[in-house]
């Protein structure tokens, strides 16, 4: 049985994007599931053969006891049950604010400056790698920074077992693991142009709030100068931790 890629999506326009083209190139199966919308999520016990991917979304792991949004406590619990089984879980975004307090960490407001003012990280920028890629394979070919897309205004507190990868000027935690089994990008690198493009006519508002009426031009003009790179930069790592954590599906033979 060839490994499935277990993709928990939140809305339409935020899907696996790169990732998915490389488990398709790997022949990967592919199996969505909307949470939002009322699909179940498997138990650990239940997925044999499963890598999680956990996208991103306009809500924040502190929304999870909003009216409406009760799903997400449930998701939470989920997520919290896979990652204590040590099945095999990327999380992006949000993916990755609900992995972190999975795992016993927090997520709160992101603020820089003093006194301390809320921030929205939104648009190109970069992030800086803490570890070496001789010590983290993840970052082999990657430099010592890579430009990412980032799109939050959050900060995640990690839990004390997880060890952090990469940080930007204003939010520390932005690539992190907690063991072997689970990684956890706040940034993005998974989005291709096209996804990008209606990132940006869906949150629109959004953008605008954190960059001013100029805001989602601007992403875009960056985006024409090296959006090819960041393409690039981000197969490259997605390749590299599929490799690592495929073969951590239970009887998965891909990857070796």
């Amino acid at each position: 049985m060839s490994p499935t890629l277990l993709v928990v999506q939140h809305v339409d326009h935020e899907g696996p994007d790169l990732i998915g083209r490389l488990a398709t190139q790997q022949d990967l199966t592919i199996r969505i599931l909307r949470p939002d919308l009322g699909d179940a999520l498997p138990a650990p016990g239940d997925c044999p053969n499963c890598l999680a991917l956990v996208l991103g979304g306009p809500m924040g792991v502190n929304d999870r006891h909003s009216p409406g949004l009760n799903w997400l406590q449930a998701e939470l619990d989920w997520l919290t049950a896979w990652h204590q089984a040590e099945k095999p879980v990327i999380g992006i975004c949000l993916g990755a604010q609900l992995l972190a307090v999975a795992a016993g960490g927090s997520v709160e407001p992101l603020h820089v400056g003093e006194p301390p003012q809320p921030l929205k990280e939104v648009g190109l920028g970069a992030i800086h790698w803490l570890i070496g890629a001789d010590t983290e394979p993840l970052l082999e070919n990657l430099g010592t920074s890579t430009t990412v897309l980032h799109w939050h205004g959050d900060r995640i507190h990690l839990p004390k077992q997880a060890t952090l990868l990469g940080s930007s000027l204003h939010c520390a935690e932005q690539v992190f693991r907690v063991g072997r089994h689970a990684l956890g990008l706040q940034c993005h690198l998974e989005v291709s142009t096209a996804s990008l493009q209606q990132w940006i006519v869906q949150d629109e508002a959004y953008v605008v709030s954190a960059m001013g009426a100029e805001g989602p031009a601007q992403i875009m003009r960056m985006w024409h100068r090296v959006g090819d790179d960041l393409q690039t930069q981000g197969s490259r790592f997605f390749e590299a931790a599929l490799r690592q954590l495929l073969p951590l599906t239970t009887g998965s033979s891909a990857g070796k």
